[in-house]
C-alpha cells in the first residue's frame, strides 16, 4: 500500500523539504517532475500548490497533504480532516498574517474606508467574506502575483500575506488591519483517515514532523558535575521538563543532560563553568518527541 502525499510547491516547498529532512525523510526533487522521490517505499509524493491542496485532498486525488489554514478557508472550508498544526512558514517557525495594506500616503485608515474601492489579493473568497462582515462593498480582484506593486495605480488596497511586514514596508505600504492569521496544517482525506493502515502511517509522519518543529532552535546540553555542586548547576539550567541526572562510575560525580534554547547557550555555558560543571558538550537536535 502507498500513502499519496502532497508536498506544497512554491513558497513553502523548500521549508517543507527541510522539515521532512529533519524528521528523517529524504525527498529528492527533479525540477522537471512533479513527483519527488522519497526514501520511504510506502509514500508517494506529489508537488501541488498550497492553494489547491485542500481540494485535491478532499476529492481523494491525494490521501494527505500540507497546506495553510488560509487556503482551506479559501476553498470554502474544504471537507478534510485537519490532523495537526505544523507551525512553520517560508522563513520562520511561526504563523503568518493576511493583512489589509495601503500606500503610506493613502487616506484609508480602516476597512470602512474601502467602500467603492478596489482591493487586489490572491485570497479572494476570504477577502470578500471579510468585507461582508464589515458591511463594506468593494471590488475584489484576483492578483496573479506581485500584489505589493499594484497600489495605488491598479488597486486602492491589497490583502497580502506577511511574516514580518518587511516586504510591505519595502514597497511603501502600511498595514491597516489584520484580516486572517494562518499557519500550516497537515490534512487528510476523509476516507483515507478511516483506513487503519493509512491512518497509522499519517500519525507516524505527523509525530516525526512535529518532533522536528519542536527541536527547531534548541540544542542538547550534557555535562558532568560533582554532587556537591549539582544544585548550583541546576539553578543555572532551564529545561524542557527536568534535566536528566545519571550516576557516573565515580560516586562523587553525576552526568546532567538537558535541552535549552540555542540562542541562550552562549550565556548559560559560562555560568555552568562558573558553577564547576565540567565536560560541557552542546549538540544539535533533529527531533524532540514528547
Amino acid at each position: 500500500m502507498k500513502l499519496k502525499l502532497g508536498i506544497p510547491k512554491g513558497s513553502l516547498q523548500e521549508a517543507s523539504l527541510q522539515l521532512f529532512r529533519r524528521a528523517g525523510y529524504e525527498i529528492t526533487v527533479n525540477p522537471r517532475s512533479y513527483f519527488p522521490v522519497i526514501d520511504d517505499e510506502e509514500i508517494e509524493c506529489m508537488l501541488i500548490r498550497a492553494q489547491e491542496m485542500a481540494r485535491y485532498v478532499e476529492d481523494g486525488v491525494l490521501d494527505a497533504g500540507i497546506t495553510g489554514r488560509d487556503w482551506i478557508l479559501e476553498n470554502d472550508g474544504a471537507s478534510v480532516v485537519e490532523i495537526a498544526d505544523l507551525i512553520y512558514a517560508k522563513h520562520t517557525f511561526g504563523k503568518v498574517r493576511w493583512v489589509l495594506a495601503v500606500p503610506e500616503k493613502s487616506n484609508i485608515q480602516s476597512v470602512k474606508d474601502l467602500e467603492g474601492k478596489v482591493v487586489a489579493t490572491e485570497l479572494v473568497n476570504v477577502t470578500k467574506r471579510y468585507l461582508a462582515q464589515n458591511r463594506v462593498q468593494a471590488k475584489v480582484e484576483f492578483s496573479w502575483g506581485a500584489t505589493e506593486v499594484k497600489p495605488p495605480v491598479l488597486a486602492d488596497a491589497i490583502v497580502e500575506v506577511t511574516e514580518t511586514g518587511s516586504s510591505l514596508r519595502a514597497n511603501g505600504l502600511r498595514i491597516v488591519e489584520d484580516v486572517l492569521e494562518s499557519n500550516t496544517k497537515f490534512i487528510v482525506n476523509q476516507a483515507a483517515w478511516k483506513d487503519s493502515w493509512k491512518r497509522q502511517k499519517v500519525e507516524t509522519i505527523v509525530m516525526l514532523l512535529k518532533g522536528a518543529i519542536d527541536a527547531a532552535g534548541k540544542v542538547g546540553l550534557m555535562l558532568n558535575v560533582r554532587r556537591q555542586d549539582l544544585q548550583a548547576v541546576l539553578d543555572v539550567l532551564p529545561a524542557l521538563k527536568r534535566p536528566t541526572i545519571s550516576d557516573l562510575s565515580d560516586s562523587e560525580w553525576v552526568a546532567v543532560n538537558t535541552v535549552i534554547e540555542e540562542k541562550t547557550s552562549r550565556e548559560i555555558i559560562p555560568r555552568l563553568k562558573a558553577a564547576n560543571a565540567q565536560g560541557i558538550v552542546e549538540y544539535p537536535l533533529n527531533k524532540i518527541v514528547v
